[in-house]
Parts: C-alpha cells; sequence; structure tokens
C-alpha cells in the first residue's frame, strides 16, 4: 500500500489508538488534539507530529481523519476558527468517524465539494476494544470513487468498511446499530437478573444459551462484566444517550416509531441519575439488580 500524509483530529479512547494504527502502517500522521497533553502522549508513542490546531494538522495532508464528540464539535474543528476545512489541499479526502447526525454528514460534505476536497460520513462500532485491536466495523456515506481511495488507510484499523450511500447513509446506518443494541442489552439485563434471582449459575447459564439462538456479540462480551457487576469496559451511557437522541430526532423526519429504544433511553436516565454517567452500556443492569450499584 502507498504510505501518505494523514491527519488526525481528536484523541479520545477511540481516535488514539486509531491514528496509532496509521502510523503503524507507515503513514505520517499529524495529530491534533484539543488537551495538547494528550497530542504530545501520542506523538512519544507513536512519532509523528502534534499540531496547535485544527488547520495546522491538515496541512499537505492527503487524508484526514476525525473522531470528536458530537455535531457542536466536529463543526468546530472543521468550520470553526482556525478549522481543519480552512486548510484542507484541493483533493485531498475527509474522513469524519464521529457520530453525528446525517444533517450534519450533509451539510459538511457540501461544503466540502465546493471547497474542492472530498467527505466520508465513516461512524465506527466496535467500542474501545476493537479501537484497541484494530477491528472496528466501519459505515460510510459518500461518493463511491473517495471511499474507494480512503478505503485502504480505513483498513489500517478496520475490519470491515463498507459504503452504505450517499452522504449521511453512514450515520443513519450507525443510528440503526445503536437502536438494534438498546433492545439487546436491556433483553441481555433482564437475563442476567432473571438468572441470579432464580439461584441460577449465571455465567454457566450464559456459557450454555451463548450457543444457541440467544447469541450476540453484547452477550459473548459483556455477559460476565454485568454478572461481577462491572462496568468499565468501552461506550459510556452519556454517549449512548446522545446517539440515541440522534436516532430520536430523525425518526421524526422519517416516520419511524422507536417505542422499545424510547424506553430504554429512559432507563439510562435512570442509571445516569445513579451516578452511572461514565458506565458502559451494559450497567442497565444495575436498575434490575436487588443490590443496585451505588
Amino acid at each position: 500500500m502507498s504510505k501518505y500524509k494523514a491527519a488526525f483530529i481528536g484523541l479520545g479512547v477511540m481516535g488514539y489508538p486509531m491514528a496509532g494504527f496509521l502510523a503503524k502502517a507507515g503513514h505520517s500522521v499529524c495529530v491534533y488534539n484539543r488537551t495538547t497533553s494528550k497530542a504530545e502522549a501520542w506523538v512519544n508513542e507513536y512519532g509523528g507530529r502534534f499540531a496547535t490546531t485544527p488547520a495546522e494538522a491538515v496541512e499537505g495532508a492527503d487524508f484526514v481523519f476525525a473522531c470528536v464528540g458530537n455535531d457542536d464539535d466536529l463543526r468546530s474543528v472543521t468550520t470553526g476558527e482556525n478549522g481543519a476545512f480552512k486548510a484542507m489541499p484541493t483533493d485531498s479526502i475527509f474522513v469524519d468517524h464521529t457520530t453525528a447526525s446525517a444533517n450534519v454528514a450533509r451539510e459538511l460534505s457540501g461544503i466540502a465539494t465546493e471547497l474542492g476536497f472530498g467527505f466520508l460520513d465513516a461512524p465506527v462500532s466496535g467500542g474501545q476494544a476493537g479501537a484497541e485491536n484494530g477491528v472496528l466495523t466501519v459505515m460510510c456515506g459518500g461518493d463511491a470513487a473517495i471511499f474507494d481511495r480512503a478505503k485502504p488507510l480505513i483498513d489500517c484499523f478496520a475490519k470491515s468498511a463498507q459504503l452504505m450511500g450517499s452522504s449521511g447513509a453512514g450515520q443513519l446506518t450507525k443510528m440503526v446499530n445503536q437502536i438494534c443494541i438498546a433492545g439487546l442489552v436491556q433483553g441481555l439485563s433482564e437475563g442476567v437478573a432473571f438468572a441470579q434471582n432464580a439461584g441460577l449459575d449465571a455465567k454457566q447459564v450464559f456459557d450454555v444459551i451463548g450457543k444457541g439462538a440467544a447469541q450476540s456479540w453484547q452477550m459473548d462480551n459483556r455477559h460476565e462484566t454485568m454478572i461481577d457487576g462491572k462496568f468499565d469496559y468501552g461506550f459510556a451511557v452519556d454517549w449512548m444517550r446522545k446517539d440515541l437522541s440522534l436516532c430520536f430526532e430523525e425518526a421524526k423526519t422519517n416516520g419511524s416509531v422507536l417505542p422499545v429504544a424510547e424506553l430504554v433511553d429512559t432507563y439510562y436516565a435512570e442509571v445516569q441519575a445513579n451516578g452511572g454517567n461514565r458506565w458502559d452500556t451494559s450497567s442497565l443492569v444495575t436498575r434490575l439488580s436487588k443490590d443496585k450499584k451505588a
């Protein structure tokens, strides 16, 4: 694979290792993070260099990647003061891994086209572990030719990357992902609580049923930690509620009805009220435990 100049904006629990895989693949990487110490730590670990603004980071880059918090954060690092879009080279490509709205994806894609560079909305699934192991699933929206150019670099940290349609389609696909996860985690939580209340060996129960029709990624990766009452293993409740709010807004425009997701969202609000803002999404089970986690 050819080696390129790349920039990565946003070094959170996802972006930090994702940028690392680009560097490990031999690409020249410049990173930007709002907290400069995080960027300095990344450079100390992986080499490359760091910039003090998004615009500085993208100078001369062939590909720019971003993974920030929400629509407002994304606009800030792209079209805001010293934003990346003020310095993107002509014919470069901006790949946005933020889970954001389909509307902001379409908005930024349009601006990118006017300015002469490509844009992909490319949210990811697989959590912190997926990012650290380079096995994320990436759902992309945008032009096929742009996707084909960017895919070899996306593959540095992904096990699967697919083009789902035009701009915004990646974000819409991620919304489907989060809707499904909400119901799955609630069902798994109820199963864990039921097994414990029935006096069964819960881990043995899930070892058995995990080989049958009830099997899922959530069951495989979260049932033991749920049983043990440990919730430090990935995607935080605060972020899940942010993502579900995007789903609900989009549902208003496309006529979808999301009764289960809406109900589970109220359950996550209860977890937040119990101090679980930063617990991972499997902490739904705490609502059902006889001895709720304090």
